[in-house]
């Protein structure tokens, strides 16, 4: 027992020594001994007014032999600020708090969120703030905050059921889905935005017309407005909200100059009668879908001038039906782990169920991808006389090199120079992989510059590109959705 006495006497003396060493740091209260941030100034870009953000972190640094002690921290708008800051775990109340210590080559973090003001406006409005760091020699330091809040119209619970327009300047946020009901039509004007809640889907029972321009396009995606990461855009990451999903009854649906990104999926469309036009969908971009960024059953499409693109399912499915592709291009570079579907596959059944395929084309289209083989048709060997009609016509292909009647005038990748650039380098300018930038439009160097068939595309009316170029001024079309620039000559300025 006296033993045990004896230990504990140690124990107690060796921390009270060890909380004395610590208590003694000495502090400096010279000018030049000052506080390093990792931000000079936090940007918390755009954010969604009337609703808090999500956090926002920085770092105070230390790199004195000394401590320092901050006396007080306080925001400039004091309990006014829409700014909420919590330093080293102690909420600024009313905009000020301390005091702060930090040791010599330690740090503090701080949290940041924001709750912008509703303005009323319909552009974005700008809001500045700044902490100051009072040190106990008397130096003021700041680290700017700095946002813009949009005011946005909030739809929860909503059906559309006659003829409707949303043409707001303001982006449109939706809660849960948006439906359209049989026999109504939702038009989108121009320039509008729609931010989809997480797991909020767009599903069209009626008709849903987007009548988007190439200076104002029709933009679906989430409504996470923040970073999910330092500097890289939840806008970036898949899976940020549902898709749109045009149900068995929906019909007539006609969709130009959209952005479809960033969710579980992006178009999925339901069986219905092949001789009822189920969607068209032109001069759009559909990319970084977690499921397919396509999905057609058994129905009637035509898809012109678009990108599909980055799908963690398939970047085309079709099951059956009738379906028109010209000049798109179809690019599977998923980026994500968890593996990635193909560019294309296509069938004539869905499991047991035969799903004729009446008409499957590919005209002057790029279809590529990662893998080895991206474009996967099969044919059931069950139901062996259900139509499997399909044709690729002046597109360049990623898939094994293949002779038959279906194939007219194609590419092979394969086939093509230096197999080592020829998804990037070669084909597409080179992607970003570590801030998610996939560049799509056609390297000078591509094999599909002046490839497409001219004469179906003045045919089909399509003579500019997905961004407004010219095609045919040269009395040639490249092949995808995208015109190459001209390459520059040796010794020509940039």
């Amino acid at each position: 027992t006296t033993l045990k006495a004896f230990s504990t006497f140690i124990l107690s003396f060796l921390l009270l020594s060890l909380a004395s060493c610590l208590g003694e740091e000495p502090f400096s209260t010279a000018p030049d001994d000052k506080l390093v941030f990792s931000h000079d100034t936090l940007d918390l870009d755009t954010v969604i007014a009337g609703q808090s953000t999500n956090t926002y972190t920085f770092q105070i640094f230390n790199p004195n032999k000394k401590a320092l002690h901050i006396t007080r921290a306080a925001l400039g708008g004091g309990a006014s600020s829409p700014f909420a800051v919590n330093v080293d775990g102690m909420w600024l109340a009313s905009g000020t708090g301390g005091p702060f210590t930090v040791y010599s080559e330690d740090s503090l973090r701080v949290f940041v969120n924001l709750n912008a003001p509703v303005t009323d406006l319909d552009d974005p409005q700008p809001i500045e703030e700044h902490i100051s760091f009072f040190l106990e020699s008397g130096v003021e330091q700041r680290v700017v905050l700095t946002a813009a809040g949009q005011d946005v119209v909030v739809l929860k619970g909503v059906e559309i059921a006659e003829p409707t327009l949303f043409q707001s300047p303001r982006p449109y946020q939706i809660m849960d889905s948006l439906v359209v009901r049989e026999g109504a039509t939702l038009t989108l004007g121009a320039g509008v935005r729609l931010y989809f809640h997480p797991g909020a889907e767009l599903v069209v029972h009626g008709t849903l017309k987007a009548e988007g321009t190439f200076e104002k396009r029709v933009v679906m995606r989430g409504d996470r407005l923040g970073n999910m990461f330092s500097n890289q855009p939840y806008d970036r990451i898949p899976g940020q909200w549902g898709g749109v999903h045009f149900t068995a009854t929906s019909k007539d649906n006609d969709l130009t100059w959209c952005d479809i990104h960033a969710g579980d999926y992006g178009i999925r469309c339901d069986s219905s009668a092949l001789d009822v036009q189920k969607l068209i969908i032109d001069n759009s971009i559909i990319h970084n879908s977690r499921g397919d960024a396509f999905h057609a059953r058994h129905c009637q499409t035509f898809v012109a001038n678009c990108q599909l693109t980055n799908a963690g399912g398939n970047c085309v499915t079709l099951l059956g039906g009738d379906h028109t592709f010209m000049h798109c291009t179809i690019g599977e570079f998923y980026p994500f782990t968890g593996g990635r579907g193909v560019a294309l596959s296509f069938n004539n059944f869905d499991g047991d169920v035969p799903l004729p395929l009446t008409r499957c084309q590919f005209v002057n289209s790029i279809i590529t991808g990662y893998a080895d083989d991206d474009i996967m048709g099969s044919a059931s060997e069950t139901f062996k006389d259900t139509p499997f009609n399909y044709v690729f016509k002046n597109c360049l292909m990623n898939t094994p090199r293949v002779e038959n009647e279906a194939i007219i005038d194609c590419i092979f990748e394969e086939d093509t120079e230096d197999k080592t650039l020829r998804k990037t380098g070669n084909f597409f300018p080179e992607f970003d992989t570590a801030q998610l930038l996939f560049p799509f439009t056609l390297s000078p160097k591509s094999a599909a510059v002046g490839m497409a068939d001219i004469n179906l595309t003045l045919q089909s009316g399509y003579t500019s590109d997905l961004n407004g170029k010219p095609r045919t001024t040269d009395g040639k079309a490249d092949i995808g959705a995208y015109e190459a620039p001209e390459e520059e000559q040796e010794g020509e300025e940039p």
